[in-house]
């Protein structure tokens, strides 16, 4: 019902704001699918198997694709900056992903995966705003591809061997390098300090759609994959998993001191993305239900978070011309602007009554569990989590306004994307019951 949905969007007949609405009516449409159609774990066939993390996943695709649509009409459709290609790209990135997380063979979701890469790199290259986004796509292209390609010939010798590629129905106990490999594959996706490097150049690069997909969606396949292949590859027993958590922990670490150095907005948002997808890798390396839970948890409200910051970052540079956070000062002469940051910078921290927080407070026992060594880790992270936050916040909003800074062009639209990405978050800490494993 989705993919026919989907399909209708491809017509070029369409107006911008049909188009636009279509995702809007499919995000719904999800929504039924996740909350009212699971009473089991799976929904299982030789060809698609929908496991309500998947669900969750695609109902998450389809929202973000319906504000990606709505973020970019300044800057795509009242400028006439080609919108039947733009929308086109969209909706051909939201068919991929949609398959990529309903598929049951692991071959076919290592082609999904891959495929995403493609209409990401056109958004970059087509609608980024500096000469290096050539850079950043090929960045992207290249650490992802080739931490990626042992994946594939793992993938291809165990068709061979076996004859099946069916998540959840084969459990393989793989040699040691087999499951060093499978992993490595989705730490660049996520990513994981010392494979993230692409991120941030792919975020300063991207227009606002690029970034919001990138942080809500694409960061999130990486995650998902992780936990198809060691359902996949039986990784419970993995002689790598004290080492993996050891260097995800104290990547995150590092990249939160990294971020109270940045001077640009996007960056920063990008770098804080890389230590909150160290706790998602780290909570599912520990392979308890607490960790697990927590990864569901976080990776949801990470990819709304992380989305709306990136909204906020966009609607600024549209109106000062600037993501400097030396030269954004004083934007607190306008009350709701400076409202929708105190809410997502509260909630990217993360604090109360968000399902961020309890996403946190399951991870942090469960990695304790594994090991009490992390327990300096976690409270330092934690610190200056809260610290380039607040950073970002007090830098952009105190202060006298700065010159040349024009003035923030209010309109209803802005506060509708705003309000569509936070009461998701709200909504979710309601009915969580419904996504726990």
């Amino acid at each position: 019902m989705l993919i026919n949905l989907l399909m209708f969007t491809f017509n070029r007949n369409l107006s911008w704001t049909l188009r636009t609405w279509t995702f809007g009516v499919g995000s719904f449409m999800s929504l039924f699918i996740l909350f009212f159609h699971f009473n089991s774990f799976t929904a299982t066939n030789y060809i698609f198997s929908l496991t309500v993390l998947g669900a969750a996943l695609t109902s998450l695709t389809w929202w973000i694709s319906f504000l990606m649509m709505l973020a970019s009409t300044y800057s795509v459709k009242l400028n006439k900056n080609e919108d039947f290609q733009f929308s086109t790209i969209v909706s051909s990135l939201n068919l991929i992903l949609t398959l990529a997380f309903s598929v049951a063979s692991m071959l076919l979701f290592y082609i999904f995966f891959e495929a995403s890469l493609i209409p990401t790199l056109l958004l970059i290259l087509g609608w980024g705003y500096q000469p290096e986004r050539l850079q950043a796509g090929m960045y992207m292209m290249m650490y992802t591809i080739t931490a990626s390609l042992p994946f594939l010939v793992i993938l291809l010798t165990y068709k061979q061997s076996f004859n099946k590629l069916i998540i959840l129905n084969n459990l393989w106990s793989g040699a040691t390098m087999t499951i060093f490999f499978a992993t490595l594959a989705f730490m660049v996706k996520l990513p994981i300090y010392s494979f993230h490097l692409w991120l941030p150049k792919a975020h300063v690069e991207a227009p606002i759609a690029g970034s919001m997909v990138l942080a809500a969606i694409l960061l999130k396949l990486g995650g998902f994959g992780l936990i198809q292949t060691m359902l996949f590859f039986k990784f419970m027993n993995s002689p790598f998993n004290c080492f993996f958590i050891s260097m995800s922990m104290w990547g995150g670490m590092i990249t939160s001191f990294i971020c109270l150095r940045q001077t640009d907005l996007k960056a920063l948002i990008a770098y804080s993305s890389v230590g909150h997808m160290s706790l998602v890798f780290s909570g599912l390396l520990t392979y308890s239900s607490w960790g697990w839970n927590a990864a569901f948890m976080m990776m949801i409200s990470h990819g709304l978070t992380s989305s709306g910051l990136f909204c906020l970052a966009n609607m600024i540079y549209e109106t000062a011309g600037s993501r400097s956070l030396l030269v954004l000062r004083g934007l607190s002469l306008t009350p709701s602007l400076t409202m929708w940051w105190f809410i997502f910078s509260m909630t990217n921290i993360p604090t109360p009554p968000t399902i961020s927080l309890i996403a946190e407070i399951l991870v942090y026992p469960a990695l304790l569990h594994f090991s009490y060594w992390l327990f300096p880790v976690l409270m330092v992270s934690g610190m200056l989590s809260a610290t380039y936050n607040l950073l970002m916040y007090s830098a952009t909003q105190h202060g006298p306004l700065s010159q040349g800074t024009l003035p923030y062009n209010k309109t209803k639209l802005n506060h509708f994307i705003l309000l569509f990405h936070f009461l998701p978050l709200l909504l979710l800490t309601a009915s969580m019951s419904k996504l726990i494993f």
